[in-house]
């Protein structure tokens, strides 16, 4: 079975929702061990819109993605394990809270 060593979610957002998102991160920063990456302000990446990444420990999945699903209000979620196949790890094992968008895979391709 391949390991996972952490996992990524990426909050999208737009300049209307900036604010909720960061309301969102300072929430999730208070109460789960976290590392909170740049809140861009602008497609990073394979990101098609404005994101921000949470990366966390495997042992904090259970707890915080049910918080994710109950207090995002609205906001686009996208989490994914990191394996090491980054291109797989962003088509094949993924989870989308919220609308599904499209991701540039060129960034992640070999």
């Amino acid at each position: 079975m391949t390991e996972i060593s952490t996992f990524h979610a990426h909050i999208y957002y737009e300049a209307q929702s900036f604010l909720a998102a960061r309301a969102l991160v300072e929430a999730v920063r208070k109460r789960f061990p976290v590392s909170v990456g740049k809140m861009h302000q602008g497609p990073v990446g394979p990101h098609p819109r404005w994101s921000c990444q949470l990366e966390f420990k495997p042992d904090v999945f259970g707890k915080l993605i049910p918080w994710l699903l109950l207090n995002r209000k609205g906001l686009t979620i996208f989490v994914h394990p990191d394996t090491g196949d980054d291109l797989k790890d962003h088509t094949d094992h993924t989870l989308w809270m919220g609308k599904m968008e499209t991701l540039n895979l060129s960034f992640l391709e070999d």
